[in-house]
């Protein structure tokens, strides 16, 4: 038998890679772990797991089919647990960046429940920024 220690890396199927990596790069901190443009996978370091990028116009991103849309998403969403969770500074630097934050909400995460914010990234995919939880 197994053990799931954390989750390890999650694809996400992409329209337009370069605002993308802007969104992750340069707003949420990820930074580049490797890339392989010869099949069209772009790997961002998120702590200690990965999001992956996977152009629909390059090889690995047309083996999934119809682009993501309104219509249907690659996700519900992604949680991404941040240090430290300073509600007002998080909120503050997310509209500086032109990033439209929601409310912080107390919800639950695999450490209990604790803040959290809502975002969305430049293809409409939810991503939820969590906070340590309230009794930490």
């Amino acid at each position: 038998m197994f053990t799931i220690r954390q989750i390890d890396h999650i694809v996400l199927r992409v329209k337009a890679l370069q605002p993308m990596l802007d969104f992750y790069m340069n707003i949420l901190g990820c930074t580049m772990e490797r890339e392989q443009r010869e099949i069209g996978l772009y790997q961002l370091r998120a702590g200690s797991s990965l999001i992956d990028l996977v152009p629909v116009n390059q090889k690995l991103g047309r083996a999934g089919g119809a682009a993501p849309g309104r219509e249907g998403r690659n996700l519900d969403h992604l949680c991404l647990r941040i240090e430290p969770f300073e509600a007002e500074e998080v909120l503050t630097f997310l509209r500086s960046k032109g990033v439209a934050p929601s409310e912080v909400e107390s919800r639950y995460g695999a450490e209990g429940e604790g803040p959290s914010i809502y975002i969305s990234d430049p293809e409409n995919n939810v991503v939820e920024l969590k906070g340590a939880p309230w009794n930490h």
